[in-house]
């Protein structure tokens, strides 16, 4: 084959080469949309799951029910608290959890991972009173069993994702400002102009977390934290977006009836 077939071979090869890799982008680019939405849906669930069980203790709204305890199962961990430069005496520590079995009604109801204070004084077959919402218990005689934020694989992953999820929905809030003010008629800003009020929303929800994280180590966790930063942060890209557009138009004012806004 000579050189001049060879390069005639390969300019014929190229466009579908770039249709393929186009191609293979697209996929990618939707299967990461459909994880974020599967992500942000779960993380929005938990929450409400969260704020709603907090709003029904602290007004007195959770269904009561008798139950009896089925079945009583102990679990104990042993371990160290430590010790060296990770602080502690290296003291043994003796933890225990319990797997409790209800029947409240016809149905049979299992609750994992109860702390010791909460289910010491349960025997199998006793009667008690189940406090629910929505089917689900939150607490027997008065002890709360419901187990909250806690690093199961569905909040271990919310957790690990956090930092994803806020970036992604506060660069969807500014993405989507951003297009409803060029189809009011207003400036358009350019993809790379929106950088910086994405950065701003970055920050401010980052500053966010690290506020809760010490809420929390004081003892004062919020049901609800997950609204914080992502709130926090969408705000605040999207009052520096309203300053680029602002300054755009002003920009855009000054230029010639020919010129073009950013």
């Amino acid at each position: 084959m000579t050189q001049e077939q060879t390069e005639d071979a390969t300019a014929r090869t190229r466009p579908g080469t770039r249709q393929g890799r186009t191609a293979k982008a697209h996929v990618v680019r939707w299967v990461f949309r459909l994880v974020m939405a599967v992500l942000i849906v779960m993380l929005a669930v938990r929450t409400y799951e969260e704020t709603a069980v907090a709003y029904a203790r602290s007004h007195g709204t959770l269904r009561t029910a008798e139950a009896t305890v089925t079945k009583l199962t102990s679990h104990t961990t042993r371990g160290r608290d430590g010790g060296g430069q990770d602080g502690g005496n290296g003291d043994i520590v003796i933890t225990t959890t319990y797997t409790i079995e209800l029947r409240v009604g016809d149905r049979t109801k299992t609750l994992t991972d109860v702390p010791d204070q909460s289910a010491y004084r349960l025997r199998e077959g006793q009667r008690v009173e189940a406090s629910l919402w929505r089917g689900r218990v939150v607490e027997i005689d008065g002890r709360d069993v419901w187990l909250g934020w806690h690093p199961s694989w569905w909040d271990g992953t919310l957790y690990a994702t956090y930092p994803l999820i806020m970036g992604y929905v506060i660069a969807l809030a500014v993405n989507a400002a951003g297009y409803l003010a060029g189809l009011r008629g207003r400036v358009r800003l350019a993809q790379e102009h929106r950088i910086g009020p994405l950065g701003c929303g970055l920050v401010a929800g980052t500053a966010a977390i690290l506020v809760l994280l010490a809420t929390a180590a004081l003892g004062h966790p919020l049901v609800f934290w997950p609204l914080i930063p992502i709130g926090a942060g969408t705000v605040a890209a999207l009052v520096a977006l309203q300053g680029k557009l602002r300054w755009a138009r002003i920009l855009s004012a000054a230029d010639t009836p020919g010129g073009t806004a950013l």
